[in-house]
């Protein structure tokens, strides 16, 4: 089969790899309907995520269709579209029954694309595929149901839960892009007074407005329109979703006392603290991966129509385009892209009456 390979900081390509098969009595093996490239998977290549080794095929989110299963599998079945998501979980260990899969001791976590083949190819063994998988409705479209395998959690359970967006706050989330977008269409759940989105492009901010920002702000005016439309006391929740030093400092600048600052980004470098003006603050900050315990609730949500999933999608690929994907991915500045998402066309079974 073929599948987008990591070989090192900065090398990867889209190349023939041996097909999955059955390593443990959970796992599935999934035929990819459709797939997507995160900010993660450039971090990984910006060597950022040193864990993951040369090798290993990227990605981590997917639909697909279960094509063989281990013994041990009970929740689905060869023939049954699911919902791959990013994390997965042992089930078993103390994590897990607190449904923090993030940190499964069990060998589950966040797993796919980062300490095993993952999802950016024709097919992909799931390790604990009773936890791992979600069973998807054959009416969902693929490109929407995908944003639910990593960015909807994501924005929601470390942004906007860990962040306590109440009624009546003002919510600012630094970062535009697909978590940061999806963070503010989840905080409008909770009937903000108003939400801020700052970012870099205008496009991105655009988006921002269509999935419910109520206003928009570069970097350079943010501070000080926080500052006006709260007046002087700042932000009740600031949710940084870039991963920069910069971006972090800005947020802890704008959050009012007493208020929640939720980090989303993805770091790659060390990040000043400033306590010598925090300590007296009485901030709550938050950090996290992403456990996935809301992806029934967004599921049920999607199938609704109450999430903008489809504004996230900005480019369709097929799956060997994925090169081209990564590319217009990585220059976003330019090309404006939010999600991509690759795939080939699903074609439903007509069965004709004689």
């Amino acid at each position: 089969m073929k599948a987008m390979v990591f070989h090192g900081p900065g090398r990867s390509g889209w190349e023939d790899v041996p097909d999955p098969v059955l390593q443990d009595a959970g796992d599935a093996i999934v035929r990819v309907e459709a797939t997507t490239i995160c900010g993660t998977d450039l971090h990984i290549l910006g060597g950022d995520v040193p864990d993951v080794r040369p090798g290993t095929v990227l990605g981590h989110e997917a639909v697909g269709e279960v094509v063989e299963t281990g013994a041990a599998v009970h929740g689905v079945r060869p023939g049954d579209r699911v919902l791959v998501s990013c994390v997965t979980g042992c089930g078993r260990c103390r994590y897990c029954r607190q449904a923090a899969y993030g940190q499964c001791l069990g060998g589950g976590g966040w797993i796919l694309g980062h300490l095993v083949d993952g999802t950016q190819a024709e097919y992909v063994r799931v390790p604990f595929a009773d936890f791992g998988l979600h069973p998807l409705p054959a009416a969902v479209d693929a490109a929407q149901a995908v944003l639910l395998a990593d960015i909807f959690p994501t924005g929601y359970e470390v942004g906007v839960l860990n962040g306590r967006v109440r009624p009546g706050d003002t919510v600012v989330v630094v970062g535009a892009g697909p978590v940061g977008l999806a963070a503010i269409a989840t905080a409008q759940l909770f009937s903000p007074a108003r939400t801020i989105a700052v970012d870099l492009a205008p496009g991105r901010l655009d988006a921002a407005k269509r999935v419910g920002a109520d206003a928009i702000a570069g970097v350079a005016e943010s501070e000080q329109l926080v500052a006006d439309l709260t007046g002087g006391l700042g932000a009740d929740v600031v949710v940084e979703a870039v991963g920069r030093p910069d971006s972090f400092e800005l947020c802890a600048r704008m959050v009012r006392p007493g208020g929640h600052l939720a980090n989303v980004g993805v770091h790659g470098r060390p990040v000043t603290l400033h306590l010598e003006d925090l300590w007296i603050r009485n901030l709550t900050l938050t950090t996290g991966l992403v456990d996935t315990y809301s992806t029934p609730d967004l599921l049920r949500m999607l199938v609704d129509g109450r999430l903008p999933a489809s504004v996230l999608v900005s480019h369709t690929f097929e799956l060997g385009r994925m090169e081209e994907a990564y590319q217009v991915f990585a220059g976003a500045a330019d090309t404006g892209a939010l999600k991509v998402v690759l795939g080939e066309p699903r074609h439903e079974e007509l069965t004709l009456r004689t």
